[in-house]
């Protein structure tokens, strides 16, 4: 069993077993832990979760996108990726250009009312068509705001000018490897109020070289442990994979530190069919050996190699 699927497991059950019942933003509550740490060695294997299908092409075309510097779903609907779909439709819904139906709490009344899902499924498939036909509906509703991408390669300063912090961090592990500044942070105090679609779950992460490997530590405020921690465990193990071969070094370890811990209550029967499978044996990456530069990075540059899971378990988004 590895071990790096099994620190995922032992979270799930202590949340369940220990966490604190708050409410929340959304409405929903959750059962929370402050303060949590997973470590992934990646010479195991990719820490993709084996105990529930994850879809690896949405991780790396998300990943694409923040690398990019993209903030505009546009680009994720034309790769066939919704992950973002729900934050950019609620501004559209509550627009005054929007003349539907109600879409208020449209997360929660899709799953309890079948005609509101119906209706919500044809006002969402609208949206997203409409995102990737016409890019001025989709410059004003497709956008998120300055969130991680715009962070990560064009952090604004109070001169006007722009920061490109990951281009910066790979120059500084290529000629400076035993800095402590090896840091990209997506929390942008003057930005989170008002300008971002949601507020950067990941805010920070911090690279460091030893012994001719390269480790990520990732700093996460706030964590949906069942919907969205795998994809933040697979991202930033990805990332790391792509940034050490770009510097020609081996991959350490991933290193996963969260604030709020949180299962949501709606998606505790979900953990606990989760928990009851045995993990498989963890896949592997392969990168284009000729790849350039991360920055030119394609999907087709990215192969996941002998991923073995059971089957995936739906549950509803919290926006």
């Amino acid at each position: 069993m590895s071990k790096n699927e099994q620190a995922y497991l032992d979270l799930c059950q202590t949340i369940l077993e220990q966490g604190n019942k708050k409410q929340d933003r959304t409405g929903t509550g959750t059962y929370s832990v402050f303060g949590a740490q997973m470590r992934f060695d990646l010479s195991e294997g990719f820490p993709l979760l084996t105990t529930k299908r994850v879809n690896f092409q949405l991780i790396a075309s998300e990943l694409i996108w923040f690398i990019r510097g993209d903030t505009n779903i546009q680009y994720l609907l034309k790769n066939n990726n919704n992950i973002w779909n729900e934050w950019a439709f609620k501004r559209w819904v509550e627009s005054d250009e929007y003349q539907g139906p109600d879409m208020t709490d449209f997360g929660n009344r899709s799953l309890v009312d079948d005609a509101f899902a119906a209706s919500y499924r044809e006002e969402m498939n609208a949206f997203k068509q409409r995102v990737i036909e016409d890019d001025q509906f989709a410059e004003k509703y497709g956008d998120l705001g300055p969130v991680y991408g715009k962070q990560w390669r064009a952090w604004q300063t109070s001169k006007g000018e722009t920061i490109d912090q990951l281009k910066e961090v790979i120059a500084s592990i290529k000629t400076n490897p035993d800095s402590r500044r090896h840091i990209v942070s997506a929390w942008n105090p003057e930005d989170v109020p008002s300008n971002m679609a949601l507020p950067p779950c990941h805010t920070m992460f911090q690279f460091y070289v030893a012994d001719g490997k390269l480790s990520c530590q990732l700093y996460q405020r706030s964590a949906d442990v069942f919907l969205g921690v795998p994809f933040n465990i697979a991202s930033y193990a990805l990332l790391t994979q792509l940034v050490a071969h770009e510097c020609g070094l081996e991959v350490g370890e991933f290193v996963h530190t969260l604030g709020d811990t949180h299962i949501y209550q709606n998606h505790v029967d979900q953990v606990k069919t989760q928990l009851s499978r045995t993990p498989y044996a963890l896949p592997k990456i392969k990168i284009n050996p000729a790849l350039p530069s991360i920055f030119d990075l394609e999907l087709t540059d990215i192969e996941l190699v002998d991923y073995q899971s059971h089957p995936a378990i739906k549950a509803p988004i919290a926006v």
